[in-house]
This record gives C-alpha cells, sequence and structure tokens, in this order.
C-alpha cells in the first residue's frame, strides 16, 4: 500500500477513536529509517488547555491506549505488506507546524522557522507567528523578531517551523 493511503487509512480507523477519548491526530508518517519501515502517529490532546488557558499535554498512558486500539485495527485491516514499527507518541513541546492548519492554531505562538534560501545574511528566524493566511496560492506567513521586525514570508520559503520552547 502506497505511502498516503497508509496514512490516510490511519486518519480513518482512529477518527471516532480520537474523537470520543477527547484526542486528535497531528500528524501520521509512513518512513523507512535504513532497513526498517516506520509507522509513526503523533497525537494530542483535542482540548490543548486547562481551564485557566494553561497549556496540558498528552501523557504516555493517552499514547500506549491509542497505540493498543490502533494496533488491533492494523492488525484486523492487514494493509502493510512488510514488517514496520508502530510509534505513537506526542507531536512535543517543540512540535513542527507541518498543516496550514497548525499554523493557523499556533498564531500568537513562539516559533523558530528555518528557511530554505536565506533573507538579510540568516536562514533562521526566531519570534511570534503573528499571522498566517492564504495568498495567491500559497500562504501568507508573518513573524515578529524579538528586535520588533516583521518578516513576511510565503509558506513555500519556508524549510521548517517548529513552536520554540521558552523556559
Amino acid at each position: 500500500m502506497a505511502k498516503k493511503k497508509i496514512t490516510d487509512l490511519v486518519s480513518e480507523l482512529l477518527g471516532d477513536f480520537l474523537a470520543e477519548n477527547g484526542y486528535e491526530l497531528y500528524n501520521t508518517e509512513y518512513v523507512k529509517e535504513g532497513r526498517d519501515w516506520f509507522l509513526r502517529v503523533y497525537v494530542d490532546l483535542a482540548k490543548g488547555e486547562d481551564e485557566d488557558g494553561n497549556p496540558v499535554y498528552i501523557g504516555t498512558e493517552d499514547c500506549e491506549k491509542v497505540s493498543r486500539y490502533l494496533s488491533e485495527k492494523l492488525d484486523e485491516a492487514d494493509p502493510i505488506e512488510q514488517n514496520y514499527f508502530l510509534e505513537v507518541s506526542s507531536p512535543g513541546m517543540d512540535r513542527p507546524l507541518i498543516t496550514p492548519e497548525h499554523y493557523e492554531k499556533y498564531v500568537g505562538s513562539a516559533v523558530d522557522v528555518k528557511l530554505y534560501k536565506g533573507m538579510d545574511g540568516t536562514k533562521n528566524i526566531e519570534g511570534e507567528l503573528t499571522a498566517f493566511a492564504p495568498c495567491e496560492g500559497d500562504y501568507s506567513v508573518t513573524i515578529k523578531d524579538e528586535d520588533g521586525r516583521e518578516w513576511n514570508l510565503m509558506l513555500s520559503q519556508i524549510a521548517r517551523t517548529k513552536l520554540a520552547v521558552i523556559f
């Protein structure tokens, strides 16, 4: 089965289960590393904050619960021909922003951005994600750095964006 179809199948198999248990699917990847294949499923709490607005994160018990459920469903469906390792985990505090929905969700958050091609002598920008919007077949991303400079970028210029971990 093709990589895309496997990730779509995982989303389909987990949809109702995640919703019923207060989780959400953050990302799925099916990759080959060396000789081994890995099906990595990243889940998070659907409500990512407590009643006071403080962030809360998914725990290992939650990941184990999702892993057991998904493993059983994958065994029943048996869609993957080769051997693989199933890994279910949190996307982490420094989670990558992958989809437009991720960017929209984290507007107002501190991020670390790596560009494909340098701008003004740098390929790395740290600051607050202040805006994200569709723009002419792409997306406009605005980052305000610690010096107050606004970086207006297109999503296609960005190699990677991760939430910044600030202590």
